[in-house]
């Protein structure tokens, strides 16, 4: 410090020996006569001071307004939590200060925060319209703004990022200053922490999206991703008025991110960790805390079987003393003894792109049939499986959603089937439908996909999209994947400890059009006892009056069965027979006119590939479906 005071000491002599100097002449001390390096000092001085104060400016009017946006985890996906509203009239200008927390791990650009401007509308509302988005990053060639009425041409900033994997998002942490002003005609956006300054520059009017032409009022909030914001003053008063420093009590909780089924056995520490619970405290402040700041119990218990609620309490306040009335929320779950094959985190918490299935691949004239159960969290109709139709190197033809809706080259060209009629009664029957789903390859260059969907309401919902193009008919794949919904391919036939009878279980009848090859697979169990503990296959008229019934072994009866041609079986049964316990069963059954074919490959427990098929099984053309059943095991449907 006593180093710093002789310096200080030493330029103020200097800058006061040159005002003296300047006096005696008569001039201003930066006067147009001054020397250039004098005033170009000076201005880099200003320029740099102003730069390095950033949003630690003293701003006038900014009143307090303190509240936590996002998940202090970082695991706030997108359009999931928001700021308060804040409204900005023609001619008037708006400043917000905050403490932006970006996720020291971060990998993308995005993850920060975008302000979003609307008209003078809540979100939901029938006549809710957006001029657009500007996010905090700046990406010239990526999505770093959007919407109808944003031109990202006008947008700048100090730092560019030319992907989304760009390193230095880092740079956007910390206080940041937001500038919208409307006291020019236009509309002027400012963010920056001192660090980086982005700028949105509009000279033009923008356009009244309200429906009352007099009101030329927009709102702004903000939207932050995988990151969180600590607000901290406005000069505008938000929608719900300001937040104070006060320490605030609960008011209510919601859960979020309960799982619909918990294997037996788990504590109920461990069976609900990641649950996250959304407080409402006074003053309309809200918080997300963790499973670690809540209280649990399972009523009546976790150790047997079937359905539970879920009671959680929380007894903090804002500020984390003890809260003078805990607050209380529940849930429901099911306890289950076997957890089956899914795609998404079973709390339906996956965001989108974060999880999905195998490629599958469907051949010319194919349809490869699958069916799960389809749990969701709700949120929005998206939030639902979505089917990805692709090459074998994940090039895409289309992406459609249960929701009538896609995108795509292949997709632009197809029929969506409408939609439903009723799109709340949908989303709501959503959560625990079975689906199944088939997508074929036409063999044209074009595929179809249909979903058919048994509502948890009783209602059956068909959602289809007819003549995707642009797709190669030999390098056709598709997948699932999810967004905020999970996946569960728990669709068994027979016992799952493999006592089932003889002609006791059956799988649902799919009919099989002219030229036309159906695809499902399974995962195959038997008890091991016989041959004929396998998979069967039942070819049948709609009446259910059989053409023929074809076992796994080489076996079958019927009058199709005796005038076909059988593969010949396997060359070792006992290795065969041994590797069907858990094996991966694929079943083709094509109908060809006059006859069908059934083809069955297994991929057995023991690496091997092992093939079975009956061929040219005579059938009445328009009238063929077919069926599973097992004795001494069972399969569940992948």
């Amino acid at each position: 410090m006593k180093y710093l005071n002789k310096i200080a000491s030493v330029c103020c002599a200097a800058a006061f020996g040159l005002m003296v100097l300047t006096s005696c002449e008569g001039g201003d001390l930066f006067s147009i006569d001054s020397p250039d390096w004098l005033t170009s000092k000076a201005d880099s001085i200003a320029a740099e001071k102003a730069k390095n104060q950033g949003g630690n400016d003293v701003i006038e009017g900014l009143e307090e307004d303190v509240y936590t946006v996002g998940a202090t985890d970082y695991s706030t996906g997108w359009w999931a939590q928001f700021s308060k509203y804040y409204q900005i009239p023609e001619g008037q200008k708006w400043i917000a200060q905050f403490n932006l927390n970006i996720n020291p791990n971060a990998s993308n650009t995005y993850k920060n925060y975008a302000m979003i401007i609307c008209n003078d509308e809540d979100r939901g509302a029938a006549n809710y319209k957006e001029y657009g988005a500007i996010r905090y990053d700046y990406q010239p060639s990526g999505n770093s703004e959007w919407g109808d009425y944003i031109d990202r041409s006008l947008a700048t900033s100090d730092l560019e990022f030319q992907s989304d994997t760009d390193t230095g998002v880092d740079k956007l942490g910390g206080k940041v200053t937001l500038t919208v002003d409307r006291t020019n005609g236009g509309l002027e956006v400012t963010m920056t922490n001192g660090t980086v300054t982005k700028t949105y520059i509009q000279k033009s009017p923008l356009v009244n999206l309200n429906a009352d032409a007099s009101n030329t009022t927009i709102r702004c909030f903000l939207v932050p991703e995988g990151s969180y914001i600590n607000w901290l003053g406005s000069t505008i008063e938000p929608i719900g008025g300001f937040t104070s420093k006060e320490d605030k009590q609960p008011l209510s909780m919601t859960l979020n991110g309960v799982p619909k089924k918990v294997l037996q056995g788990a504590t109920v520490e461990e069976a609900f960790a990641n649950v996250t619970a959304t407080i409402q405290f006074e003053q309309e402040v809200s918080a997300t805390v963790k499973a670690s700041d809540l209280t649990f119990q399972a009523i009546p218990d976790m150790n047997s079987l079937g359905k539970k609620t879920l009671v959680a309490v929380y007894a903090k306040t804002y500020k984390g003393e003890a809260a003078a009335k805990p607050v209380i929320a529940t849930a429901e779950f099911n306890v289950v003894d076997k957890m089956y094959t899914s795609i998404g985190a079973t709390d339906n918490s996956t965001g989108w792109w974060g999880a999905h299935s195998e490629n599958i691949k469907v051949g010319p004239k194919e349809t490869f049939v699958s069916t799960f159960t389809n749990y969701t969290s709700g949120a929005n109709n998206w939030n639902n499986f979505v089917v990805v139709l692709c090459k074998a190197d994940n090039t895409e033809y289309a992406v459609v959603r249960a929701d009538n809706y896609g995108w795509g080259t292949g997709y632009d060209a197809c029929t969506p089937s409408g939609g439903q009629a009723d799109w709340g009664a949908w989303l709501a029957a959503m959560d625990g439908a079975k689906v199944t789903t088939y997508i074929t390859n036409n063999g044209d260059g074009t595929a179809n996909v249909k979903a058919v969907m048994e509502g948890t309401d009783g209602e059956t919902y068909i959602q289809e999209y007819i003549g995707i193009n642009t797709v190669d008919p030999d390098d056709f794949y598709f997948r699932y994947t999810v967004d905020g919904c999970h996946l569960e391919f728990d669709e068994v036939v027979g016992e799952e400890d493999n006592s089932t009878a003889w002609w006791a279980a059956h799988s649902a009848n799919w009919t099989v059009p002219v030229d036309q090859t159906y695809v499902t697979r399974f995962k195959h169990y038997t008890n091991g006892a016989a041959n004929w503990n396998t998979v069967d296959v039942v070819l049948t008229r709609e009446d259910n009056s059989e053409y023929a019934v074809l076992r796994s072994d080489n076996y079958g009866w019927g009058d199709s069965y005796a005038a076909c041609t059988p593969s010949g079986g396997q060359a070792d049964w006992a290795a065969w027979l041994a590797a069907m316990d858990e094996a991966m069963v694929t079943v083709y059954v094509t109908n060809n006119g006059s006859t069908a074919d059934v083809k069955m490959v297994f991929d057995g427990n023991d690496g091997e590939t092992y093939y079975q098929s009956y061929i040219g099984l005579p059938i009445e053309a328009n009238n063929f479906r077919f069926r599973f059943t097992i004795e001494g095991g069972h399969f569940v449907f992948e």
